[in-house]
């Protein structure tokens, strides 16, 4: 005999929908982390930094000697239309910041960053001239 099964095409559909409540405010409970590649290139470095609906003056990159930090403002218009009633809202607003270490101290003088389709991308030259200096004994 066989068996007969009965599938009901809303079960996959809403299954998981409403496992979790519902956060109104938009955000989840921890915040993304900025999802970076880095590559060394003879004498720089190359990070491309993935910030996905930032703007460019909400994006802030500090060097400090061999330290890299990213930073960036998350903005997000919650406009309700009059009769709208939000089911569900997972994309986050707010600010994500990444700080990661590199192998050798940045010339920073020299360090270029651009912004292209929510692609941050930093090239970082090494330094090549020491900041030690021969004391004279007098």
């Amino acid at each position: 005999m066989a068996n007969i099964t009965r599938i009901d095409p809303f079960d996959d559909l809403f299954r998981g929908f409403f496992v979790r409540p519902v956060d109104f405010d938009g955000a989840p409970a921890q915040p993304p982390s900025i999802k970076i590649d880095v590559r060394e290139q003879g004498e720089s470095y190359l990070i491309h930094a993935d910030l996905p609906g930032v703007k460019k003056e909400d994006i802030h990159v500090i060097v400090d000697g061999n330290q890299v930090s990213i930073s960036a403002e998350v903005k997000q218009e919650k406009e309700v239309k009059n009769g709208e009633h939000i089911l569900r809202s997972e994309r986050y607003c707010g600010k994500v910041s990444r700080s990661f270490q590199l192998g050798q101290e940045i010339d920073d003088g020299k360090a270029v960053a651009k912004f292209n389709d929510g692609v941050l991308e930093l090239t970082l030259p090494k330094r090549t001239e020491t900041t030690s200096k021969r004391l004279s004994i007098v």
